[in-house]
């Protein structure tokens, strides 16, 4: 699959069979969560990948009643949860470097769309889910005290696709040399 048919016809799966996937296709995923550009390299992100289905429940026990992806969570044959070390990104000899402070919510979000794209160009469907209670997932699958978790990412075969939602016009979000709205 080319790359911007990747982007323009990946959907959030939120309706994922439970078939298994398998060890090559899980491990492309990952390479391309490796794969991924950080800043100055210090790839702070850490994946859980997780098969077990008491410890999908449990994660799933996690979102809010209602979240449109919790039956993704459970049903999923993996789910990863994208977990991100903080104090690296974004820091030189331990200070901050921008006034956006630590970096690792970007660099994780990079690895996830990386993950997201490379699940869809093998067929698999994957959503990405950030409303949970991130702290309780974190004690769920352990996480030490300087990582933190910040999405979880289901991956499998989809039952079915969505159609496309509706995208901003360009005119509607980019401006040319200065802000203008």
């Amino acid at each position: 699959m080319e790359l911007m048919d990747a982007i323009n016809t990946r959907r959030a799966i939120r309706r994922i069979k439970s078939d298994p996937i398998s060890e090559d296709a899980l491990n492309t995923v990952l390479t391309a969560i490796q794969m991924t550009p950080s800043w100055a390299n210090t790839q702070c992100w850490e994946v859980v990948a997780v098969r077990d289905q008491a410890v999908k429940e449990q994660l799933a026990e996690t979102l809010p009643a209602g979240n449109p992806a919790l039956k993704a969570m459970v049903q999923a044959p993996v789910v990863l949860v994208m977990c991100g070390k903080r104090g690296l990104a974004g820091f030189k000899k331990g200070k901050t470097t921008t006034d956006k402070g630590d970096w690792f919510m970007f660099d994780v979000g990079a690895a996830t769309q990386n993950a997201s794209l490379a699940a869809h160009a093998l067929g698999l469907g994957s959503v990405v889910v950030g409303l949970f209670d991130a702290a309780k997932a974190g004690e769920i699958v352990g996480v030490p005290d300087q990582v933190s978790v910040v999405a979880f990412l289901p991956l499998g075969y989809p039952e079915r696709v969505p159609t496309a939602p509706k995208r901003k016009d360009l005119k509607e979000f980019v401006c040319e040399n200065h802000y203008e709205r």
